[in-house]
């Protein structure tokens, strides 16, 4: 396999589907997953959260994860390449509040 992965910024919804994944966890665990992060602000439908888990999977950033038991619910898991994406990121993402911050004449919290 090629690599399929990009330098491109995540969206939210990927972002928090990566960050589930960091777990193995099914389609609806990670909808109640997501919602849990994001106190409610983050719904995602199944047909989103499906179209996206295919995405990933070829791009190589998730692979199904295979259980012993006979559970129809198919289960994810996200790769080393989809946790090299997730961590660039989260860089991106601090940058962005850093650069927000200083610009708005706040104070960054340096310990985060």
């Amino acid at each position: 396999m090629g690599n399929k992965t990009d330098n491109s910024a995540l969206t939210e919804a990927v972002f928090y589907i990566l960050l589930s994944l960091l777990e193995p966890m099914h389609g609806y665990g990670i909808i109640q997953n997501v919602i849990d992060l994001t106190n409610n602000r983050v719904n995602l439908a199944p047909g989103t959260l499906y179209g996206a888990l295919n995405t990933l999977q070829e791009k190589d950033l998730i692979r199904p994860y295979d259980t012993d038991d006979d559970s129809r619910r198919k289960e994810y898991v996200i790769t080393k390449e989809g946790k090299e994406t997730l961590m660039r990121d989260l860089v991106r993402l601090k940058e962005l509040v850093k650069n927000g911050d200083k610009y708005l004449g706040r104070k960054t919290n340096e310990s985060n």
